[in-house]
């Protein structure tokens, strides 16, 4: 097929075929995310931290853990593009190999908590009484904590690192989608489908992972998205507070707390992880939204 038919086959009102619904559907989807130019830039902007992750030893021009005195301190150059920190570490090669850690955290926690508030919103809205009273009065408790107060609570406990700082902050995250997946759980378990499948005689655990689930996903999806720059931010505030990524592993958080020392004639030493942290912060926020708009349309036309 050309490509214009192949457009006309996507998009086609009336669709001969399950596949050719669904590619259509995902068509569809692509088309109004790529509408939206910020959602775009965010994913451009994602895909460039990706790659440098991906390629940081073949990126960094130097060892992010290199200590060399004799160049600490010294502003953005030629040589050092973003400067150097107070042992004379490249900023830049740090701010590449913290890349992953970021990654690593942002990845495990979106991972971790959706998948807590998935099971526990859903088995409390569609099993109801007690077993729905118990679940949310305890996600009640950890909602009444601010968050960041909590994990640190939390990392304290486990001692600090960057396995525990991801435990505290997955462990402190999972409310928000319990209550989202309640909520979705309420609004289709009486639905006409859900009593034709159980007269079939479909069980719990096979209306809540072939029907209650799917009705979710697009909703946490959203969710998800819009809450990465939060996870950045409180991971960031927990390496600030030398809790999470142990020295001399390079993570942006530290590196400011490194920095603020500095901060008044050395400007650069804690500016250039904020400012990396600033964009991928809003490089998500432009994505969620972007997400938003393609499987919430209610939500994003709000």
């Amino acid at each position: 097929m050309t490509d214009l038919s192949t457009r006309d086959w996507l998009l086609s009102a009336a669709p001969t075929t399950r596949r050719q619904a669904r590619l259509g559907a995902l068509y569809q989807g692509w088309l109004t995310f790529r509408s939206n130019r910020l959602a775009m830039l965010g994913l451009i902007i994602l895909v460039l931290l990706a790659l440098m992750a991906i390629l940081a030893p073949y990126l960094a021009p130097y060892s992010p853990t290199a200590q060399n005195l004799a160049d600490r301190l010294q502003p953005p150059s030629a040589r050092h593009w973003l400067g150097t920190d107070a042992l004379g570490r490249d900023i830049l090669s740090r701010i590449i190999w913290g890349s992953r850690v970021t990654l690593f955290i942002v990845g495990t926690v979106a991972l971790i908590s959706p998948i807590m508030g998935l099971l526990i919103g859903t088995i409390a809205g569609f099993a109801g009484g007690w077993v729905d009273q118990v679940l949310m009065r305890i996600t009640d408790i950890f909602l009444a904590f601010p968050k960041l107060i909590l994990a640190l609570a939390l990392v304290a406990a486990l001692g600090p690192g960057i396995v525990n700082a991801v435990l505290a902050l997955a462990i402190t995250g999972w409310p928000p989608y319990a209550r989202l997946a309640r909520a979705e759980t309420l609004a289709v378990r009486n639905a006409d489908y859900i009593a034709a499948a159980r007269l079939q005689g479909a069980g719990p655990f096979r209306l809540l992972v072939g029907h209650v689930w799917p009705m979710c996903i697009s909703s946490m999806i959203v969710r998800v998205a819009l809450d990465m720059a939060g996870i950045i931010l409180s991971a960031a505030g927990l390496g600030f507070l030398g809790l999470g990524a142990q020295p001399p592993l390079a993570e942006w958080g530290a590196m400011i707390s490194d920095g603020r020392t500095y901060i008044l004639d050395h400007w650069w030493v804690a500016a250039m992880p904020g400012l990396a942290i600033f964009i991928v912060s809003l490089a998500f926020n432009f994505l969620g939204d972007g997400l938003r708009d393609v499987l919430d349309p209610k939500g994003g036309a709000e």
